[in-house]
Parts: structure tokens; sequence; C-alpha cells
């Protein structure tokens, strides 16, 4: 046990700044270097306790709570080292930036923060690339395997507006996907509520539940193959692997989604050169107007996938 070392019993008076946060997430952060299932563990376990409290994973912190963090054994933080070729890759990947806030084109295949069996995410280089920024948090997250657009706060201020944004569908988000069959043209929206359990593995798996939450995603056919379709995709809710859990109910699930998809789909759709999941972030809108602020940003679709829509036609 020598490469790991030991976090004490900890309480945490929680600021207004942090009001708003889901615990989960809130640990994950706090506690770097500890494995999500190990945090998720904590949690279920009823070692975490607000107010002296039990509370489930999605309970969102409020100014004044104060938070038991139990002693945990965690893996000492190493810095990242970038080699050249991620560091490109990550300059290349800027599609914009300013004193308030960074976008970047997120590659497939990068998560966006470092976990138990990643050393370095996307907010982790780019704290590394940036050594001279006092502040970069991420917004929101994409999943692993989806492309596009990610959005990186460089003040806590914005943060808090945009996640007030997020909260209230204020950001405009729309998506690109490849989905399996020939999407009805009738279907332009899906609203079925979805419920996100935590694997003890750690690892999350949503489902379609009649009590969970209200998600709505609307869709737009732009192309239709023998039997695939291109669909532009808005989110007008933020669930996790709300565009691929849908889909899949609709009997058309994303092109190389190896969790919610069709493994003889997506067998085809390898032999057509897809490597990866076929889920862009490709356009963000934001307004704020209290701020003046106003940007809309495209994301170019990856060239892999330009060159599966190629090998369709």
């Amino acid at each position: 046990m020598s490469n790991l070392e030991h976090h004490p019993i900890t309480y945490l008076d929680i600021p207004a700044e942090k009001a708003g946060q889901r615990v989960d997430n809130f640990l994950h952060t706090y506690l770097k270097g500890v494995p999500k299932s190990h945090v998720y563990r904590i949690l279920r376990t009823g070692q975490v306790r607000v107010n002296k409290k039990r509370i489930k994973p999605t309970y969102r912190l409020t100014a004044g709570d104060r938070l038991r963090v139990p002693p945990v054994q965690c893996r000492p933080l190493t810095v990242p080292i970038l080699n050249t070729n991620r560091k490109k890759a990550l300059v290349s990947s800027v599609l914009h930036e300013d004193n308030f806030l960074l976008i970047l084109n997120k590659p497939a295949g990068m998560a966006v923060h470092g976990g138990s069996n990643i050393n370095a995410g996307a907010i982790e280089s780019l704290r590394v690339l940036y050594p001279n920024a006092p502040y970069l948090e991420l917004v929101h997250r994409l999943d692993r395997d989806t492309s596009g657009c990610l959005m990186i706060a460089k003040k806590r201020s914005m943060l808090r507006r945009l996640h007030n944004l997020l909260r209230n569908g204020g950001i405009y988000k729309q998506y690109l996907t490849l989905v399996q069959g020939r999407w009805d043209p009738h279907k332009t929206e899906v609203r079925v509520p979805l419920r996100k359990n935590v694997l003890q593995s750690g690892e999350r798996i949503v489902r379609v539940c009649s009590d969970g939450k209200k998600a709505i995603t609307q869709f737009h056919i732009i192309q239709q193959f023998a039997n695939t379709s291109l669909l532009q995709v808005q989110l007008k809710t933020g669930r996790t692997h709300q565009i691929r859990v849908h889909t899949a109910h609709e009997g058309h699930p994303i092109a190389g989604d190896n969790k919610y998809g069709d493994r003889n789909f997506n067998q085809q759709m390898r032999q057509l050169a897809l490597k990866n999941l076929f889920l862009h972030a490709e356009k963000l809108v934001i307004n704020l107007p209290e701020i003046d602020y106003h940007l809309t940003i495209n994301a170019p679709l990856p060239k892999n996938l330009q060159q599966v829509l190629k090998n369709l036609s």
C-alpha cells in the first residue's frame, strides 16, 4: 500500500459557490485519485453524510451544508505529461477562447476528466497546457466516445451562469448522429423519462422509467441511406446518455454504441470504417444578455466520421 496516500476524515462547510452541485460530482473533484466506484460505495453505504444524514449520489448541495467525508485511500496525484502529439491535438481542437470560456472540439476517445483507469482527461491536460490560467473547470460532460463541443469555464462566475442556463435548458445544443434503420420523418420529438443507475463497478447505465426524470429530444432527418439515417438532434434536457437511450428506445440505436446499441449492426458499421460511436456535438448557442455575452460555435465533423458517410454513399 506504499503507493497510496491516506485521506483523513473531513468535515466541509459548503460555500455558496458550490451550491447546486451534485454531491457525487463534488466528491469526484474533491477526492482526486479515488476511483469512482469507491466514491459511489462510500455514498451507498452512508459513510458520506450531509448535516448528519445519509444522502443519495444525486443530492444537490446547498450553501451552509456540512459534509462529512470518511477516511479514504487515494493514489497520489501526478501532473500529466503531455507529449508533443497530444499538445498539438489539444491546441488544434480549441474552437473558441475568450476571457470567460474555452470551447474544445473534443476528440472521440478522450475522457473529459481523469479517473481510476485514466491518467489525464481533457480538463487535466488543458490545465497543463495553460499553466498560468488561474481557473479552468468543466461546465458539462461529454461521453468519452462522443466528439464535439465541450465548454470549459475560465471564471467561477461564468461557471455559475452556465450551470443556471443548463438547468433551465437555456443553452442550445445540437448533435449529429447516425442511427440504425430508416427514421420515421413524423417522429420529430421523443419525450420519455429516464432514470440513471450506478452499478457497483461505478459504471453508469440509463433506463427508460415511468417515474424517471423528464427527458426531451428533438430529431430532424438530414439524410437517409439503405439501412441507416443521419439525424440532427437537439437536446431540450440534459440527461446522462439521453440521445443514446432515446434512439435505442425508438428502435434506432446509434452506430458504434457498445452499451445501448445492436451488436450485428455495429459489426456492419465497422466494415464501413466506423471505429467509435457516431455521435458528435456539432453546435452550441449561448446567450447571456445580462453581461452582453452571445456566442455561436460550430464543431466540424471529425474526418473519420466524414469518411463513414462517404462509404455509405
